[in-house]
């Protein structure tokens, strides 16, 4: 059962073409796994910042609150501004 000049061409070019595919193939593959990859990161990312600007709109909006009471301006005012009333002392502590 001798292959003939012909039957080896053929069954190289057959060959040669399905390698070709292959190597086509994988390198595909390969590409759109790195870019889902690189999604799945960006998805984390955008994850981790969404929850960090919820918790600070949350701060946000309590400050909001707060600011609203006329004792709390006053007593941060005091506070962060050193601002006192007549006949008050004010002692800084650190």
């Amino acid at each position: 059962m001798k292959k003939t000049k012909k039957e080896k061409k053929r069954l190289f070019l057959i060959s040669t073409l399905v390698i070709f595919l292959l190597v086509c193939l994988v390198r595909s593959v390969s590409t759109d796994w790195t870019t889902i990859l690189e999604n799945k990161k960006q998805i984390a990312k955008l994850a981790n910042d969404y929850d960090e600007l919820l918790t600070e709109e949350e701060q946000l909006k309590s400050e909001v609150t707060k600011l609203q009471d006329t004792d709390y301006i006053a007593r941060y005012a005091k506070e962060k501004y050193m601002y006192s009333s007549d006949g008050e002392i004010i002692i800084r502590m650190d």
